[in-house]
């Protein structure tokens, strides 16, 4: 039983001021209807991927909200998803399970975050509460904090300087700004090269933890983003499947620990799963959006999908594998880094993205004729893997 995209809608991705939590989820619910041209009556069920509602808005039990916006759904069967950063891909994965099983015919999935409500220190404690909280995050220990343990475990292990690594980690911060300034709905829209990354005195680009600095991290967001799901035999014309998809769990604690800290493991566990169940190898995959929270997680992405062997990540940057023109173009929408990371929306909208990409409705830069897209979608240290292949028929 194949399961189809058959609507998508993506909120603009930034310091919403005059959007609360509520209203991401009204626009995302009646947007994706529209764009599906669907009467909320037709749909069974609804999924909602949020990180913290409670930490950021001072509200859980969000998923029922949708029967305050369409009276239609109400005794529908309602759930949220919370895999931390990968939340939204999840509910898109538990959503496609429902299908499957025969319990749904049609499902909404909609990932939302309102997160600029809290100050700096609020979002950081909001945040560490994705880490295993008794040894990690009671002890001040962060994101930043756990994704430089990969960049220095890189390091160490294929023997680079941090100048060899700041130097590649610069181009992938500028192909997402560059890619973001095409996208109407990304949160940061003005280019910088890498010479211009690199040149920047340390207070315009401080080190936020060593190796890792301003210009390597992910924005915080506010953001919706939604889809609608159907049996495929539900509909005949041509759109876009799912093709495959798969989530790999993982320790939860930081890299280095239980897991590699130069190598993704759950992520390539994940990918090599999604391409053979779907028959397909990573040449055949024609875009991906790729879970760039820190750029060092980009890097690291290629070896974990296959584009380049470890230790050797760099070559997809040098030889303009995953640029625009390259032959795997990467977060043509900006990505994390520039589109914007409000944390439950990040997965819906990245399966959003490479829909309106292979229906030709790009929100940006517009490949031709391509036939299909990936989606990898991290949560935590890597501690929850999802990736999805997305083909057009």
């Amino acid at each position: 039983m194949s399961v189809n995209i058959v609507g998508a809608y993506h909120s603009q991705f930034g310091k919403l001021e005059d959007d609360t939590l509520y209203s991401l989820y009204e626009k995302a619910a009646l947007g994706v209807l529209k764009d599906a041209k669907m009467e909320a009556s037709e749909i069974d069920g609804v999924f909602v991927g949020n990180y913290s509602g409670g930490a950021f808005n001072h509200q859980e039990n969000i998923a029922p909200y949708a029967i305050n916006i369409l009276s239609e759904l109400r005794h529908k069967p309602m759930y949220r998803t919370e895999t931390a950063c990968s939340s939204g891909s999840s509910a898109i994965h538990m959503a496609i399970m429902a299908i499957k099983s025969g319990m749904m015919k049609r499902v909404m999935v909609v990932g939302l975050e309102k997160m600029t409500s809290l100050d700096l220190k609020g979002i950081t404690e909001a945040l560490a509460m994705a880490t295993f909280w008794p040894e990690e995050g009671n002890k001040k220990v962060t994101a930043p904090c756990m994704f430089a343990d990969l960049a220095k475990g890189w390091i160490k292990k294929y023997q680079f300087s941090e100048e060899q690594l700041r130097a590649q980690l610069a181009k992938i911060s500028a192909k997402a700004y560059s890619n973001a300034t095409e996208n109407p709905l990304a949160q940061l829209q003005k280019a910088k090269t890498a010479d211009e990354i690199l040149a920047l005195p340390d207070e315009k680009n401080p080190v936020i933890f060593a190796p890792l600095r301003l210009h390597d991290c992910s924005l915080v967001s506010d953001g919706a983003a939604a889809l609608i799901l159907e049996d495929q035999s539900l509909r005949k014309n041509a759109g876009v499947n799912i093709k495959s998809f798969y989530s790999a769990g993982d320790y939860l604690d930081s890299f280095g620990k239980h897991k590699s800290d130069y190598f993704l493991e759950g992520a390539a566990y994940a990918v090599e799963k999604t391409l053979k169940e779907a028959k397909m190898d990573i040449t055949d995959i024609d875009m991906a959006e790729i879970h760039d929270c820190f750029t060092i997680t980009e890097l690291l992405l290629y070896s974990a999908m296959g584009i380049t062997s470890p230790g050797k990540e760099f070559e997809a940057l040098e030889n303009g594998t995953v640029f625009r023109d390259g032959s795997l173009p990467i977060n043509l929408s900006g990505g994390l880094k520039a589109k914007g990371h409000p944390i439950g929306a990040t997965g819906v909208s990245m399966h959003a993205y490479i829909y309106k990409q292979l229906m030709q409705e790009a929100y940006g830069i517009q490949l031709n004729n391509k036939a299909s897209g990936m989606v990898v979608n991290i949560g935590g240290s890597g501690t929850s893997n999802a990736v999805s292949i997305l083909e057009r028929f």
